[in-house]
């Protein structure tokens, strides 16, 4: 058969694209303009968002992060949830009545009063508040402080580094449903949160206090849970002074810290039964000793017994609200491991089980101490009847030990996310199950919480102090997540502006309230979780700010598309065999230490990828949106690896087979559309909107890759660049860089331990950069 005097067979082969239909598919990428003068044809614009700093492009509707279970995948994560996430909260009954009245009780009605304010504290922080409200401020399933403001980033453009980039929103847990500019509440947040640079420094700063008041917890808890299981057992060896007490629990505390390298979410699953019984048992104890003692501490369900208390002991009471507070110890842990679970299996579980118990537990104690008001003190165990006594108090050890467990493992939760978004030097991250990318485990970090644990409790000794500096951790936590919540119901939700009074007069100023009496107490222990605050800000800022102004630099001085194509023309340039993989942080642009690499190795291999890997604001990038290539000319291409917070790195053999796959997948698939029709005698236009392309051109340049991985392999080239401050820089400034941010560089991983890459095929080139 012939067609056009050529032979069907002898025609070449081609592949054809329907550029309407491409062109509808990827909006963000091309632009149309009408040339004048010609009425019917189009003139072709491309936006290459790898040097464009920010994109626009119409997001789709949003992603829901929630998936539909079957009821019994969503019973067994309820289940396995109580051994993770309740431990320190169910624990609270060792240690708040002693905290809310540290010089004994004054009057028989103060116990009504401090039930009532424990009840509606529970009731509205801990069960409102998180369990109905803070759990669906999720991102994509995630939630902690670094959640909420990787979900403020993607509604506002509110980070600080400018790496965004168009394809990003076209991830499918990126897309979210823009605000309705016709509501001036959101578009005024977004529009504050996008233009003021204070404001982004100051949503930064409360994210980063934020954060190092839950790993404050990560300390604390640990302390205190653990003393004050262990002093439990004076009710039988009343010869044990403080002394003992304090060493036993350095030992528990030491080992405890030595078994988190096999997975400490693997050890709450084993110990979930465990911590079954322990509410099963606190709440039967409270039901027991409510019937015993006084049934009539019921009436504390009315609140007008807190005004009372407030009335008759005024000062006192509002000392005593950061005792009060100590019930709500471990609330945040519902938010910060919700990743590991879904919302509907933590209500069930606190709902049906959790708080039922604690509040029975609080009951019971509060019935005990009306006829008892003598063993304040030691409230918890001197309620428990003499039988099941030695049975309780190896649960509660137990128990404690779990607590212990879920705030550590929450602190490498939150710190790998620090890490990925830029504020939180780099540490080796080690991944202890295949399956769960939470469990994780990681060495320099348990180490500073075990040291930093044993101090706090040769320092303390006792939980009365204890309790004060864990009070104000608490607290400032509390405030933090319901600021930005605030934050998220205006801009996100666009909640009716009434609700939102009505949680800021109630919650939000009961929160305020709590923060004011814990302070208090600063000179008494409450000092410890604000020099630790305060020290973890100085480092994660410290970094943040060196990271920012090293990713600034190399933006202003990247290397444009023509003269890498000018460099790599170079006859003079010697071409070898192989693949190089050149790592940069830059995604808009090649980084200027190429140019220092070519000056130094006048040598370059026949295929050249430019990689960035690039931390997104979302939890989880699925592996098939991983990687997103640009062609600057046949054998030279760039790369950005984009990797969520909760995302592990993959080993290098298996990063290296999915990129080079990926690549070849882009050349046949995606790279023929960076070429401009009729560009390089590539392609040519046809009628309707054709593009008509050579598949021996496609199979030529896959062919390229092939034989370069065959040949010569795949090596590995990196900058190692030395930052400083510019000359006439301030001196806050100098010390920032030169000294301090400088000096955290050198303490911690370098990039090729991060991400595995083996020393025998890497070539680092160093380069000084002056911000």
């Amino acid at each position: 058969m012939e067609r056009d005097g050529i032979a069907e067979e002898e025609r070449p082969k081609v592949v054809e694209v329907d550029l309407i239909d491409r062109y509808d598919r990827r909006d963000q990428d091309l632009d149309y303009e009408r040339t004048e003068g010609d009425k019917g044809s189009r003139k072709i614009k491309k936006i290459d968002s790898f040097y464009v700093e920010t994109g626009q492009l119409k997001s789709n509707p949003n992603h829901s992060s929630n998936q539909n279970l079957a009821w019994v995948m969503i019973l067994k994560l309820a289940i396995q949830s109580i051994g993770v996430v309740y431990g320190d909260l169910g624990t609270s009954p060792l240690y708040v009545m002693p905290g809310i009245f540290p010089d004994g009780i004054k009057h028989e009605d103060d116990i009504l009063g401090a039930l009532s304010l424990i009840f509606y504290s529970i009731i509205l922080i801990g069960l409102i508040k998180y369990v109905f409200i803070v759990l669906s401020a999720n991102d994509n399933g995630d939630g902690g402080t670094f959640a909420l403001y990787s979900l403020m980033c993607r509604y506002a453009k509110a980070s600080l580094t400018p790496n965004q980039q168009a394809e990003d929103k076209e991830i499918s847990n990126y897309r979210l449903e823009v605000p309705n500019r016709r509501l001036r509440r959101a578009s005024a947040m977004k529009s504050l949160l996008e233009n003021s640079k204070a404001a982004k420094y100051l949503l930064l700063f409360v994210t980063m206090l934020g954060t190092a008041m839950v790993i404050g917890d990560g300390i604390l808890t640990p302390c205190i849970s653990v003393l004050s299981a262990v002093g439990g057992i004076r009710e039988a060896a009343h010869s044990l002074g403080d002394d003992q007490i304090m060493w036993i629990s350095v030992v528990i505390l030491i080992l405890l810290f030595q078994v988190q390298r096999f997975g400490t979410d693997k050890v709450g699953y084993s110990f979930a039964p465990v911590l079954s019984i322990w509410f099963l048992c606190i709440g039967l104890i409270g039901i027991y000793n409510f019937a015993k003692h006084d049934s009539g501490v019921i009436r504390a369900v009315n609140p007008l017994h807190i005004i009372r208390y407030f009335m008759r002991n005024k000062k006192e009471a509002w000392i005593s609200l950061g005792g009060v507070i100590l019930c709500l110890t471990g609330s945040e842990a519902l938010f910060a491991d919700l990743g590991h679970f879904n919302i509907l299996s933590i209500r069930l579980s606190s709902c049906l089980l959790v708080f039922p118990s604690i509040i029975l537990a609080y009951f019971g104690q509060a019935a005990y101490l009306r006829k008892n008001t003598q063993d304040v003190a030691r409230a918890f165990y001197s309620s428990i009847p003499k039988p099941v006594y030695w049975p309780m108090f190896v649960i509660a050890v137990m128990a404690a030990i779990i607590a212990s467990q879920s705030l550590i493992s929450a602190a490498f939760a939150i710190v790998k996310q620090s890490v990925a978004l830029g504020c939180f030097p780099r540490v080796k991250v080690v991944h202890t199950s295949s399956k769960h990318e939470g469990q994780i485990y990681i060495p320099e970090v348990n180490t500073l919480l075990m040291l930093a644990c044993v101090g706090v409790t040769l320092g303390f000794k006792t939980t009365l102090q204890l309790g004060n500096a864990y009070g104000i951790a608490v607290a400032f936590v509390f405030t933090i997540t319901s600021t930005f919540l605030v934050i998220v119901m205006i801009m996100i939700w666009k909640t009716n502006i009434l609700l939102i009074i009505l949680y800021v007069v109630t919650i939000g100023l009961a929160e305020y309230v709590f923060l004011t009496s814990v302070l208090y107490k600063f000179v008494d222990g409450g000092y410890v979780p604000l020099v630790f605050a305060a020290m973890m800000v100085i480092v994660m800022f410290v970094w943040n700010y060196g990271y920012r102004r090293k990713y600034e630099y190399e933006l202003k001085n990247k290397v444009s598309r023509e003269a890498l194509i000018t460099i790599t023309s170079n006859i003079s340039i010697q071409r070898l065999p192989g693949i190089a993989l050149f790592y940069t942080e830059l995604v808009q642009g090649i980084s200027p230490i190429f140019t220092q690499y070519v000056a130094n190795v006048p040598a370059l291999h026949s295929v050249l990828v430019f990689v960035s890997i690039k931390s997104l604001p979302i939890s989880k990038v699925p592996l098939e949106e991983r990687f997103v290539f640009r062609k600057v000319e046949p054998g030279i291409y760039r790369c950005v690896g984009r990797y969520g917070y909760r995302d592990a790195k993959m080993e290098q053999e298996f990063f290296e087979k999915v990129l080079i796959n990926r690549l070849k997948d882009f050349i046949l698939n995606d790279a023929l559309y960076d070429v401009p029709p009729a560009a390089n005698g590539r392609g040519e236009a046809s009628d309707h909107g054709i593009v008509v392309f050579s598949e021996e051109d496609v199979q030529r340049e896959i062919g390229l890759v092939e034989e370069a991985i065959k040949i010569g392999g795949i090596v590995y080239l990196m900058g190692e660049s030395e930052v400083i401050a510019s000359s006439g820089s301030g001196l806050a400034k100098m010390v920032v860089i030169n000294y301090l941010y400088n000096s955290l560089k050198r303490c911690v991983r370098q990039q090729e331990e991060v991400f595995n890459i083996p020393h025998k095929w890497l070539l680092k080139v160093g380069m000084t950069y002056e911000v």
